[in-house]
């Protein structure tokens, strides 16, 4: 609504120049736009699932981000985007794991934030997996990230890799969430997307099996900051980064 209102005054000033109505068209046009505007924003904003208000603000927030996206960025995320649409069409289901070496940060932020977008832009049929090419734990600052951000998380077990149930909906089961290698009976063998969240992980596989494509997308390793003052601003940093690019993706895909 608000770039057809823009074009459409475009198109009169191009073929009437400086006419008699002009001047008040301009008027009109000046006095509506904030409130197209702001009517498509919220639109474009409100949640397509019952997302706990903390996670849907989060979101948004995130959501707020999309400009500040290098383009390079965009590139590969579109790219992801455009598989996704693809295959959805062929199968209306689709899969992915996102792989980093130790399954504990990065590839476990991304596995939650991506079903999450999916769910938020009412993108069905999307399940998300991690692994790595090590079997670690789930990292407890991961967790204090994600908890900050508004989910509600309960450890099962105490064992030395625990699985937690992570929710961030009333009514959508919970995820669980357990480090693993990518190749793990818990998730699929074959037609899957992987993605490399880490530049170690995307050099040690350069080809996955059963993947019907692997795209690279690394992030700086937060466990780089572990025990330092910038450690929890920095979980958070990489947090909101992965959560708005997951975003970018499924944004696309809806």
């Amino acid at each position: 609504m608000f770039s057809s209102v823009v074009i459409g005054f475009v198109r009169v000033v191009q073929h009437d120049g400086c006419s008699p109505i002009f001047f008040p068209l301009l008027l009109l046009v000046l006095s509506v736009l904030p409130m197209l505007a702001q009517q498509e924003q919220v639109q474009r904003k409100t949640p397509r699932t019952t997302i706990t208000p903390r996670v849907a603000t989060y979101l948004q927030e995130c959501e707020m981000l999309f400009h500040a996206l290098p383009n390079n960025r965009i590139e590969e995320l579109q790219r992801i985007a455009t598989a996704i649409v693809s295959h959805r069409k062929q199968s209306g289901m689709t899969s992915l794991i996102f792989i980093c070496t130790h399954n504990s940060r990065r590839s476990h932020l991304a596995q939650i934030w991506a079903k999450v977008a999916a769910d938020y832009y009412g993108v069905d049929g999307v399940t998300t997996y991690s692994g790595g090419t090590e079997v670690t734990a789930f990292h407890p600052n991961a967790i204090m990230a994600l908890r900050n951000a508004g989910f509600e998380i309960s450890r099962g077990d105490s064992s030395s890799n625990p699985i937690y149930s992570i929710r961030y909906s009333s009514v959508t089961p919970a995820l669980q969430a357990f480090s693993k290698k990518y190749h793990d009976a818990h998730n699929p063998s074959q037609d899957f997307f992987a993605v490399m969240t880490c530049s170690d992980a995307d050099k040690a596989c350069p080809f996955v099996v059963g993947a019907l494509e692997r795209f690279s997308l690394p992030y700086e390793d937060p466990k780089i900051y572990d025990r330092t003052p910038q450690q929890d601003a920095q979980y958070a940093e990489r947090c909101k980064q992965i959560a708005t690019e997951m975003l970018y993706i499924f944004s696309r895909v809806r």
